[in-house]
């Protein structure tokens, strides 16, 4: 199973510029109301549809839901290791926490909206 990121280690990540997946577990109502600055959605019931968006095995993927109750993104880091997937942490905080300490979403309900690629 995947190991644990805190919040500061997965915003030092994103501002370094690291290569990774922030993987959205959520529904997708909830992804695309808000979600975390370039997070992918793959909601927990489709995670066997993860080989089409996730490819790369060796690939680091962070995976997150809505926060410290929420289990989905837990179970869906287990799960993407049971697949093979070899470098998975989890996000235990969530959303929630991301939030909390005032940091930005994208989304409708974000600060800013998304774009997407071309």
């Amino acid at each position: 199973m995947g190991r644990d990121i805190t919040r500061e280690a997965l915003k030092e990540k994103m501002d370094r510029g690291d290569d990774f997946v922030l993987v959205d577990a959520l529904s997708h109502q909830h992804y695309e109301s808000s979600h975390l600055p370039g997070a992918v959605n793959l909601p927990y019931e489709l995670v066997d549809k993860a080989e089409t968006m996730l490819p790369d095995r060796q690939t680091e993927i962070v995976v997150y839901c809505m926060g410290l109750d929420c289990a989905t993104s837990k179970e869906e880091a287990s799960e993407l290791g049971k697949m093979g997937y070899e470098n998975v942490r989890h996000y235990v905080g969530g959303k929630q926490d991301w939030l909390q300490a005032g940091l930005p979403v994208e989304g409708r309900h974000g600060t800013h909206t998304r774009i997407s690629p071309a």
